[in-house]
This record gives structure tokens, sequence and C-alpha cells, in this order.
């Protein structure tokens, strides 16, 4: 399959602080790529290299064939991009916003209609509301009906879901998978470890560094080491008594467990004899398989080492 994204050694820092360190990366056309990793580690300044908002300070990007730096103005007609921070005008109403950027890019919102039916027949209600006045999920889907009504190639997506509630999350994942069957190429960024599951293949990101990439199951499946789901009556101070443990590799609160690993196969008996000398009652260990968590944390482990 084509590229549609190609990243050869992109590096950028912003004074003393580097914000992209050596990175590459290949995104295939038609399919949901997700750059993954918590603040800081590199995603935003990567996107905003790639929809040509920043220069790299070294390497190269190409999108679908066009150079970032050279052929930025061909980028921008074939690229729909969604910023992390809600910037569309909040003085105008919804179909003020749509107009004003259908506009933008030589296009009316009725030549482009069907492209944004699905998404913004569930705001249309609304079009007369100012978009100050919109809740969150009503904001993410203006702004996705904005990026998308000049029929773009590819679409940027700079953590679309921070902030917004459950159920609109799991609504505008619910979309994208739709645009993507529609053949559209998605780049999103995100720090819900939880929504990496949602994409075909994803970038595990840290500190401007590349931890991995690989589709979710093959990242699941390279974990590498058993996994184990431990609690107990005393959660509060199971993490540091679970890292005290003389084999303990790693522990990390999970949901309502603590997730170990030990660099030896775990004695189950042997660790709750230690845990109850602890004062801990009521122990259970239970074998548990890897997310992408898990996964991520595991790998800046070895990258610490």
């Amino acid at each position: 399959m084509e590229a549609a994204v190609s990243v050869e050694n992109i590096s950028k820092s912003y004074g003393p602080h580097q914000a992209l360190a050596g990175i590459d990366m290949e995104i295939r056309k038609g399919t949901l790529f997700g750059l993954i990793g918590p603040d800081g580690a590199g995603k935003t300044s990567l996107i905003r290299i790639l929809t040509t908002l920043l220069y790299p300070e070294k390497g190269k990007a190409t999108v679908f064939g066009y150079d970032t730096v050279r052929e930025f103005r061909k980028i921008r007609k074939i690229t729909g991009y969604m910023p992390g921070r809600f910037s569309l005008y909040h003085d105008l109403s919804v179909e003020e916003n749509l107009a004003f950027y259908a506009r933008i890019f030589g296009t009316t919102v009725k030549e482009n209609y069907h492209l944004i039916k699905e998404i913004y027949q569930q705001i249309e209600p609304f079009k007369k509301r100012l978009a100050k006045e919109l809740s969150g999920g009503m904001k993410q889907k203006l702004a996705l009906s904005c990026a998308l009504i000049h029929k773009p190639d590819i679409l940027f997506l700079d953590e679309p879901t921070y902030g917004v509630d459950a159920v609109s999350r799991k609504e505008f994942w619910e979309m994208l998978r739709g645009l993507k069957n529609s053949g559209i190429t998605i780049v999103v960024s995100t720090a819900y470890m939880d929504e990496a599951e949602q994409c075909d293949t994803i970038a595990l990101m840290q500190q401007g560094a590349l931890l991995d990439m690989n589709t979710p199951e093959n990242i699941r499946n390279g974990f590498g080491r058993a996994l184990y789901a431990v609690k107990s009556e005393h959660m509060h101070r199971l993490v540091k008594d679970l890292r005290a443990y003389p084999d303990a590799l790693t522990a990390f609160p999970f949901g309502s467990t603590i997730h170990l690993t030990t660099r030896e196969v775990l004695d189950q008996r042997k660790l709750k004899t230690f845990l109850a000398g602890k004062g801990h009652q009521n122990i259970t260990v239970k074998v548990t398989p890897p997310g992408i968590e898990d996964c991520f944390m595991n790998l800046m482990q070895k990258q610490d080492d």
C-alpha cells in the first residue's frame, strides 16, 4: 500500500527542549493512524510539521508526495486539520463557521454537504447557536465538519477527544471509523491509551522519541513477559510494597489493580507471603493480558535501562 505520509529523521527543538529527536515513520493511505503518548511526547509538534505550520530543524517529511517545506500550499489544499484547542470563531454560529471554512477552500456547504452529512446532522438543529455556547461534544462535531468540508485526502486531528466525556469520545471514534471506510487517511494524536485500540497502526511516543510503531495487536504480542494483576485490602500502599519485592521489575496502578512484572516466573505463594508480612490481607494475584498502556510502560522501562 502506498504511503500517504513519509517522515525521515525529523527533529525539532524549542530552545533547550528537544520536542522531536530523529523521528522516522511511514503512514499508509486509507488507514487510521494513531500518535500515542502523554503531554510532551512530541505529538503536536509532529502534526504541526506535517500540516506545514512548523519547519523541522532536520530531516524531511512528505504528505502525498509533497514536501512539507517546499510544497506547503499543495499540502494545505488536500489536508483537513483539527487542532487540539477549539479554534473556530466563538462569535459565529454553527452554520456561519461552516460556511466560512467552505469559502476559504473555494467551495460551498451545499456542494459538499454529502461529505459531512452524518456528522453535521447531529448538530444541525443547533445551527443558529453561537460556537461558544456549544457543549464539548458538539464543538467536536462542528470542528470535524469544518475540517472535512473541502473534501481533504488526509485528516490530522490533534488530541480531538481531550476533555470530552466518555460518551462523546465513543461517538467520535465511531465517526472516524466511518470516515476511514470512505477512503480518507486519518492521523490522530491522543494521550488516552485505550483509544490506541481503535487505530490500524500506532506510534508510541515519549519525550520526542519513537518507542515503537506497529499494529495494536502486534505491540501487545510483543510485551514479552507475564503480567499479573494484584489486589489487596490496602491498595493505597500496595504499589510501594510490590516495588519493594525482590524480584519485581515494574508495578503500576491500573484501574482497580496493580499491574506487576517480575524478572523471573512469579511464585505467587512467595509473593503473597511477602505481602502478608507487610500487613496486606485478602491478596489476589491473577495473570492478565497486557494492554497498550502496559506495553507503553514496558517500553519506557527499557528506554530508561
